[in-house]
């Protein structure tokens, strides 16, 4: 069966509206029917086979930890060290919100839920003290980005799990990257505040011994990211043992250090990581079997020889790529985008000498700005929907912290070392 009509059939499914993982398993089990060549019962092998391993279990685990961190009393303790250090500066919560998203993007690895806290702590406090309401939905939609490229990024474990890539040098890759969007977007909060007068939250600078004090406060959370990365280089952890690691953390901290999980909510919290857990390895199963199909029939190396053909200049084909990413990112989500292109990509990628790590930080910083644009923006649609701030108010905001953004993407994209220089130092 041409694979050109399977693919047609499942972005055609995505555009209708139909979810992500039944448009994969629609589009997949259609060609195993139709095809001659191929046997139909691999269609469910195929599914089955791609949860069925150790490696995967890294996914529920870390959706686990960051749940229970972003339940755990997380919000308030950052709130108060990011306040301490930058509360000072001109729009000063605009840059607390940035920094509470570094902080907090190291507890939780996902945008969704990074957006999510701060639009229920921050934007009313920015409201109530004379921001906009789309430049606070705006600033706080767009440092949620950094949730995704801060580790434990969820999009770099299941990047790394598909593209067979090192989940701690994923992680160690997008923390230069990570602060590199944390610094562009402040320089848009301070330009934004001097036109507007937006002024500090504080009269004056913390007192170190303040700021030691939010510190002492906030350091079980804080030391997370440390636990992580240290655990990965010194081989105590694998991935996976490091994400049971993370989440049994992230419950103690939550329940016994800063008691904000009571005992009869830790089977809520279980839940909801559940729900998000069987949302993700839904399609994670629906896309082995769509990798199969990709695998069959030679697309990935089709691929390769009409790219070839056009420009062997990697300048170029990366250029091509970051732009067919932010537009496919308009419509489809950044999970399934990620899915189901890494297989066709990262062949590319090796064939031109791109690092595989390096495409990975690109191309999740990528489907992540898809996820601040209309008109399926998830990261947009959370915002908006949570502080009942109308899409477009929001949108007219939103586009110099969208010109930072795709700035910092093109510097990433163009300057390995952004990626590869603490992966190289710190694993060698």
């Amino acid at each position: 069966m041409n694979p050109i009509t399977i693919f047609s059939l499942f972005f055609g499914s995505m555009v209708s509206g139909m979810p992500v993982a039944f448009a994969i398993m629609m589009a997949s089990f259609v060609y195993f029917i139709f095809s001659s060549e191929v046997p139909r019962q691999i269609f469910v092998q195929r599914m089955v086979a791609g949860v069925d391993s150790f490696t995967t279990l890294a996914v529920p685990f870390f959706v686990l930890a960051g749940t229970a961190m972003a339940r755990g009393g997380i919000a308030a303790r950052l709130f108060g060290l990011a306040d301490a250090l930058v509360g000072h500066m001109k729009g000063g919560l605009g840059h607390v919100n940035v920094l509470n998203s570094v902080f907090i993007g190291g507890m939780c690895g996902s945008a969704n839920a990074d957006a999510a806290i701060d639009c229920k702590t921050l934007v009313p406090i920015m409201v109530r003290h004379g921001y906009g309401r789309g430049f606070s939905a705006a600033i706080t939609a767009a440092s949620g980005i950094i949730a995704a490229i801060i580790p434990p990024s969820l999009g770099f474990v299941i990047y790394a799990l598909i593209a067979e890539v090192s989940i701690g040098r994923m992680f160690v890759g997008g923390i230069i990257p990570g602060l590199m969007i944390a610094g562009a977007l402040m320089g848009v909060v301070a330009w934004v505040s001097r036109k507007r007068g937006y002024g500090g939250i504080r009269r004056k600078r913390a007192s170190w011994r303040e700021i030691a004090r939010y510190a002492k406060e906030s350091m079980w959370a804080l030391f997370m990211p440390v636990l992580l990365i240290g655990g990965l280089r010194l081989g105590v952890f694998t991935p996976t043992e490091l994400g049971a690691i993370a989440a049994l953390y992230a419950l103690f901290v939550g329940t016994f250090v800063y008691k904000e999980i009571k005992g009869h909510e830790i089977l809520g919290v279980l839940v909801e990581a559940s729900l998000a857990t069987c949302v993700i390895m839904f399609i994670i199963a629906a896309a082995s079997a769509m990798s199969y199909v990709i695998t069959w029939e030679n697309i990935p190396q089709k691929i390769i020889e009409q790219t070839l053909a056009i420009t062997e200049k990697k300048v170029i084909v990366l250029l091509l790529i970051n732009g067919a990413f932010l537009i496919l990112g308009c419509f489809f989500e950044s999970l399934s985008l990620m899915i189901i292109l890494t297989p066709l990509l990262a062949p590319v990628m090796q064939r031109l000498g791109v690092d595989l790590v390096h495409f990975g930080v690109v191309l999740t910083i990528n489907v992540a700005i898809g996820g601040i644009t209309p008109p399926v923006g998830t990261i947009l649609y959370t915002v908006c929907g949570i502080t009942r701030i109308p899409v477009s108010e929001f949108a007219k905001d939103i586009l110099p912290f969208l010109g930072a953004l795709l700035l910092v993407l093109l510097l990433i994209t163009y300057i390995p070392a952004t990626v590869l220089f603490l992966p190289k130092l710190v694993f060698g």
